[in-house]
């Protein structure tokens, strides 16, 4: 327990400004292109698209939040909104613990930017496995939007969670950090969009909102839902990152089971 504790500690006082700056060198690609595919490795079959917004003065303005100590600890990743339309695909995690509870094979079907269709394998019917999800994850709404998409950046909490098997144990803002994650239900920003946000570099992070919170303007009720889940995909389960752009190009962040993004190679000292 001594050895886990310092371990934790450790993963809680990581060097704020080296995530920074690696942080904003993914910012920084994550920026200049238009949507993010993110896809799955081995028998992980996730296979998603997402929509940025646009960025109308690149010079002022950010998608994704540099989320670093004086956001919250430990550090560890870059967020945004994204846009609904256009975003959908195939989130799927063979393991994974959502509020105290495990979800074996959890595969959540995007359209839209909203959950569509749904399933796990934590019990023999599927309909026993259908409503588990209804509980737990969309608490009865009949769709679902992704309120946030992230890249987690958090190497060593990663592989501690591996060494020392305790991943059902880290609290959320440790878990979500170890792989890119997805939030099903409000924005990161509910309640407070209008209050401009900016990163460490003084531009104005834009993506606040998304197409259903942006009701919130006519009618709060049919704005919010009043939770954020954050579902993370693994490392080891993750395939790719990959930007695409509107001229053409495709950037890869993260491919082969490591950062491959110039400026983030000391990410992959740990995965190593």
């Amino acid at each position: 327990y001594e050895e886990i504790f310092r371990e934790i500690v450790k993963i809680n006082t990581l060097d704020y400004h080296l995530y920074q700056e690696i942080q904003q060198t993914i910012i920084n690609t994550l920026d200049t292109c238009e949507w993010v595919e993110v896809k799955g490795r081995g028998d992980n079959e996730t296979d998603l698209l997402i929509h940025l917004h646009e960025l109308t003065d690149p010079k002022k303005q950010t998608n994704f939040e540099n989320c670093v100590a004086d956001v919250n600890i430990p550090v560890g990743e870059v967020f945004t909104s994204p846009q609904l339309a256009g975003t959908g695909g195939i989130l799927h995690v063979k393991k994974v613990y959502l509020n105290g509870l495990q979800f074996r094979d959890l595969k959540l079907v995007f359209d839209c930017g909203q959950v569509i269709d749904y399933t796990c394998s934590n019990f023999k019917t599927e309909e026993e496995n259908r409503k588990y999800i209804e509980d737990n994850i969309l608490h009865h709404h009949p769709k679902i939007p992704m309120g946030e998409f992230a890249i987690g950046t958090n190497t060593t909490a990663y592989v501690a969670a591996l060494k020392y098997g305790i991943a059902d144990k880290l609290p959320i803002l440790i878990a979500e950090k170890m792989g890119p994650h997805f939030a099903v239900g409000d924005t990161c920003y509910s309640w407070a969009e209008d209050t401009p946000v900016y990163n460490p570099d003084k531009k104005e992070i834009i993506a606040r909102d998304n197409e259903i919170s942006i009701r919130r303007k006519e009618d709060p009720g049919e704005a919010y839902f009043g939770h954020h889940l954050d579902i993370t995909i693994p490392y080891d389960e993750l395939g790719s990152i990959e930007v695409q752009c509107a001229d053409g190009r495709r950037i890869l962040i993260f491919a082969d089971g490591k950062f491959v993004l110039p400026g983030t190679e000391e990410l992959n000292r740990f995965l190593n």
